[in-house]
């Protein structure tokens, strides 16, 4: 089993650069990287201007391991160089190491935020990086614009031996998951949950435990996840976001989501379990 390395989130570059770095640079939302067979590379270099590409804006990360972590934005219309391409994330997942997977979504968010927060959302002002935090800085009213982050809840319920998934319209194939849903202002977590599932279902909900949480950069939201017990109701649909919602056997289940994604996390756990698959109890 290879040890996992440890990342520490940096905001100020070192001065001065003499050993390669890892460079995760983007084209809108897709990353440079080198395929080689079934294996994504990273940009290693000391420079970035070593691959002659103009670079519109630049963020160090942090550190992974014993090398630099940074961000950058290319023009969409720069030609990758020979052997290079331009990939989306979800694409080369598995492709490589989680420790370089989880620093290149933290990277496309952060690119992301810089694009978006160009002028200030008050004034109109153009803004400017903060030198010691993650912030843009209006240079006329003082407001910092701190990375976005949108906490959405995700959640499979279950009612032995079976579990609740849901095929949302946007899903291009045939594909079902669990139920999600965006925390709304001046709502607890558990209270989104429980919000959530009715809406979307009709049913009541009950022992509601946390599971884990994954950053999801499509574009900027955290995914924080829950099991749950079915409480009480029959399932109808509550809002057009489904076309269809129904409980599934462990030996009957239909097309699911990607291994990298806190859904299939949640329903994997529940099959190896086999009895359910329980978080650390609510806190009352």
């Amino acid at each position: 089993m290879v040890e996992s390395k440890k990342f520490i989130s940096g905001i100020v570059a070192p001065k001065q650069r003499s050993e390669a770095a890892w460079w995760f640079a983007f084209q809108k939302d897709k990353l440079l990287i080198q395929s080689e067979s079934s294996q994504a590379m990273i940009p290693c270099l000391v420079e970035f201007a070593e691959l002659e590409l103009p670079v519109l804006r630049q963020h160090y990360l942090g550190r992974l391991g014993d090398r630099d972590c940074y961000a950058v934005e290319v023009d969409e219309g720069i030609v990758p160089p020979q052997g290079m391409t331009f990939e989306g994330l979800r694409q080369i997942y598995g492709m490589m190491g989680e420790d370089l997977f989880s620093v290149a979504v933290r990277a496309v968010q952060i690119i992301d935020w810089d694009r978006t927060h160009q002028f200030c959302g008050r004034c109109g002002v153009r803004t400017k990086t903060h030198p010691t935090e993650r912030a843009k800085e209006c240079p006329q009213c003082g407001l910092l614009h701190f990375p976005r982050l949108a906490p959405a809840i995700i959640v499979l319920v279950e009612r032995d031996p079976e579990i609740l998934l849901a095929r949302a319209r946007r899903f291009p194939t045939a594909m079902y998951s669990t139920l999600a849903g965006f925390v709304e202002p001046g709502e607890t977590l558990e209270e989104a949950v429980i919000r959530e599932v009715h809406e979307e279902t009709g049913i009541t909900i009950k022992d509601i435990r946390y599971f884990g949480s994954q950053p999801w950069p499509f574009p900027h939201s955290l995914m924080i996840g829950f099991t749950a017990t079915y409480a009480g109701g029959e399932i109808t649909l509550g809002d057009e976001e489904n076309i269809d919602v129904a409980w599934f056997t462990a030996d009957n289940l239909p097309s699911l989501p990607s291994k990298m994604s806190i859904a299939r996390k949640l329903i994997d756990c529940f099959l190896k379990k086999g009895k359910g698959c329980r978080g650390y109890p609510r806190r009352e």
